[in-house]
Parts: C-alpha cells; structure tokens; sequence
C-alpha cells in the first residue's frame, strides 16, 4: 500500500465512533489509501468482513490482501444494490469520509488542485464525462451563477460567471493558470487562497454530482444499518456537513422532523454525538487537512 496516499483524518475518533465488534461486518464508502479501512481490519476477528468502496481508478492500487476485505470501484451512492451482490443486506457500521484524498490534490494531472498548471479535471471517476472544463466552457450564465454562488458561497458569484462567459468568447479555458488569470479582476486582494479554493469547491461538486451523490447515500445507509449500528460521517465544508446533521438529526434534509400520531418522531436514527467531533490542535499542526473536518456519528432506531 502506498503509505502516503493519504494521511487518515481523526483516525481513533472514527475508530471509537464505529463501536466496533470484531465479528461485525462495516463499510468504508470512502477507502482512498486504506488508512481507516486497515484500522478497521486490525479490529476485526476472523469472522469480520470489511467492504470498501473508491470510484476512483487510483484507489485501486491500494487494495489490501486480506479474506476479510472485499473494495467495490463504485460510487458509495450505489451502496445498497453493491453490497446486496455479495449478499449482504445489513451492517454493523459505514464510514464515510467526505474528503478529497491528499493524492488527488497532490497529483497535478487531476486539476483539483490550485498550486499546479494542469488541465481543469476535477473527476473523482476518470471514466465519467463531464469535467471542469466542460462545466466552464459550455454551463449558461445563470448555471455557472447558481454553481459558484451555492457550491462555493462566492458573495460575487454573478460577476465571476459574467466574466468567465466573456473570457471563453475570446478562447476557451483549459487550465489552472488560464482560469486563475481569467478571473484575477474578481478576487479580493489578499484573499486570493480562499476564493480559489471555493472556486475550486464549486467546479468539483458540479462536475462529481457530490451533494446528491451525498444524499442517496446517507438515505441508502440508514436503510442497511442493523439497529444499533453506526453511521460514521466526517465532512469538510459547511454544505455537506449541513445535509449530514440534518439527515442524521430529522432523517431528512430540510423541513421540520416528521411526526406520528401520537407525536414521536420519525426517524430513523439517534445522534451519538450532539456537537460535531473535530480535530486535536495537535493533529491539525501535523495533518493542516484535519482543520475543517466535522465529525458526527448517528445510530439507527
């Protein structure tokens, strides 16, 4: 396995958040470089199964010879029919960690990064169609307005697509370097790091389909929970963590929890842990990716 992959986030608060029983079966929908899903496996006994899920071709290479460990190149947003064909229909506990892996940042050729000149990727799945070039070059106005503005809370998001639409009359955009010039005039002085990264935000969610990929996800996990069993949820910005906390506390996205009848809620989870678990000041100085991690753990009904 290639150890530097990526450096797992809050790697024993997950652990401890699993609760997790050696002969029990987990999922880990987001294996990267195996860091958490090795952990798991150190936990587990004999009779324990780990499923891994990566969508990216990359996360392959890390796979783990281990009877107990089977990695599905999927999308977790397919977890329920994946794991009814290998015959498992519920799980102990799923581990979802929300984040881009440090390889994807760190690999220049993916473009999710903006310390690198490279073409505008930003696909999790090499194999998918759309990429940030498409996004920028071809999305209407009013389309790149709604992106920037709710995938990336850029106050200024109707300029910025208004100046992108005029740049690509002149010449299509292509690359990191090309974007970032292209958009210069927008960007607050001395806050160029930040609004590159929610620019980036936004062009990644589009392209990758992440917050409703997100959705059918936890609404899939809560299906195949034994009761009693985790859901372990560690995001990265605010727009995940809002969908996770309100699923994980109302078992919907928005609107008011349901009730019954006699006026008990319905849902079909409990949160364990009321305020979101972050970060050790120590972890954050050694692994600067751990600073905007949210964790938050639910148990099914």
């Amino acid at each position: 396995m290639n150890k530097v992959y990526h450096v797992p986030v809050m790697l024993r608060e997950c652990m401890d958040a699993l609760a997790i029983k050696p002969e029990g079966t987990y999922v880990d929908v987001t294996f990267g470089g195996g860091g958490h899903s090795k952990e798991i496996l150190k936990q587990l006994g004999e009779r324990g199964r780990l499923y891994a899920f990566d969508q990216d071709p990359d996360a392959l290479r890390n796979a783990m010879d281990d009877e107990r460990f089977v990695l599905i190149h999927h999308n977790f947003r397919f977890l329920k029919n994946n794991l009814r064909l290998y015959g498992v229909a519920t799980v102990d506990g799923i581990l979802a960690d929300l984040g881009v892996s440090s390889h994807q940042f760190d690999d220049a050729q993916r473009g999710f990064s903006t310390r690198f000149d490279a073409e505008l990727d930003m696909r999790m799945d090499q194999t998918g169609h759309l990429d940030a070039k498409q996004v920028l070059n071809t999305y209407p106005e009013a389309e790149l307005h709604r992106i920037f503005g709710m995938y990336g809370e850029l106050h200024n998001a109707r300029t910025l697509a208004n100046i992108i639409v005029t740049a690509r009359l002149r010449q299509s955009i292509h690359t990191v370097d090309e974007l970032k010039a292209i958009v210069r005039k927008a960007v607050p002085r001395g806050k160029e790091h930040k609004y590159h990264a929610q620019l980036f935000q936004a062009l990644r969610i589009e392209v990758n389909g992440e917050l409703e990929a997100l959705q059918e996800f936890l609404q899939q996990a809560a299906a195949v929970l034994k009761p009693s069993g985790r859901l372990v949820v560690m995001s990265y910005h605010s727009l995940e963590d809002r969908l996770v906390k309100n699923f994980m506390a109302k078992g919907k996205f928005r609107g008011e929890i349901e009730k019954d009848f006699y006026g008990n809620e319905i849902k079909p989870l409990n949160v364990i842990s009321r305020k979101a678990i972050t970060a050790t000041e120590a972890e954050v100085a050694s692994n600067s990716r751990a600073r905007s991690a949210k964790l938050r753990v639910a148990e099914k009904v």
